[in-house]
């Protein structure tokens, strides 16, 4: 039984040490602005500091609903990692695009990892400095635990066909 109650006691407790690592905001030391740092959830974008910015970009776009169904018809088993910095203005451009083409097309949201990182594209744990990050947003893609594909900086054409396209890649 004491057992029992030592264990419950740590799972109880490691969900909320885990989540104190998650959407920590700091100082950018070149505006003195905030800024997310680590390890995100899309949460973190409902604080003020973000949330104009996100808000309104989600707002504003408007996906092609085609491509966005055959999105929907694709992505099985594919997951998806976002690089990006809250200080950038193409995250703060692609970041909501990318959502909300993926919440159109019915994308579960566990199946998104997101790290913001610094101006040197660094984060506070080191969990992106292996997935050779040279810009950002950095959206890469994965099938079975193999990269797909990547969208960097911005869409070569949009975010729903770039992402239809890498979809369509990863089938051949």
């Amino acid at each position: 039984m004491r057992l029992l109650l030592t264990f419950l006691v740590i799972v109880s407790i490691f969900p909320s040490l885990q989540a104190q690592d998650r959407n920590k905001i700091v100082q950018d030391e070149e505006t003195g602005k905030p800024m997310l740092i680590g390890p995100c959830t899309r949460e973190a974008f409902s604080d003020t500091s973000f949330s104009g910015w996100f808000n309104s970009t989600y707002d504003e776009y408007d996906p092609d609903s085609v491509t966005v169904k055959e999105i929907a018809y694709n992505f099985d088993s594919v997951k998806t990692t976002i690089v990006m910095g809250t200080w950038c203005s193409d995250s703060r451009e692609q970041v909501p695009h990318f959502f909300k083409v993926m919440d159109e097309a019915g994308y579960p949201g566990n199946n998104i990892r997101m790290f913001c990182v610094n101006r040197e594209k660094t984060d506070s744990l080191g969990d992106v400095d292996s997935l050779d990050i040279e810009l950002v947003p950095t959206f890469i893609f994965y099938h079975k635990g193999r990269e797909i594909g990547r969208i960097t900086e911005t869409p070569m054409q949009t975010m729903e066909e770039d992402i239809y396209g890498i979809l369509m890649e990863s089938t051949k």
